[in-house]
């Protein structure tokens, strides 16, 4: 495997996980404003698993910005 598809991997994965985290982090906004502190199908309050969700994509969509800045930087074309 060379470089280029080593770094075609990462781009596509590290796109992957920033859409994911933004998907996420959404999610948990609508968790926390449309279940106002409801039992989420029996894992607890929907207040502390939509604040839960909110911090992990964020966590994922920094993440991926972050590799696609490393990735970016190591296209020398």
């Amino acid at each position: 495997m060379n470089n280029m598809q080593k770094d075609l991997i990462l781009s596509i994965f590290s796109l992957g996980v920033y859409i994911v985290g933004g998907l996420t982090t959404f999610a948990g906004v609508g968790i926390v404003i449309l279940m106002k502190g409801k039992d989420l199908w029996g894992w607890g309050d929907a207040y502390g698993i939509g604040y839960l969700m909110i911090c992990v994509g964020l966590v994922m969509t920094i993440l991926g910005v972050l590799v696609m800045r490393v990735v970016r930087n190591r296209f020398k074309i």
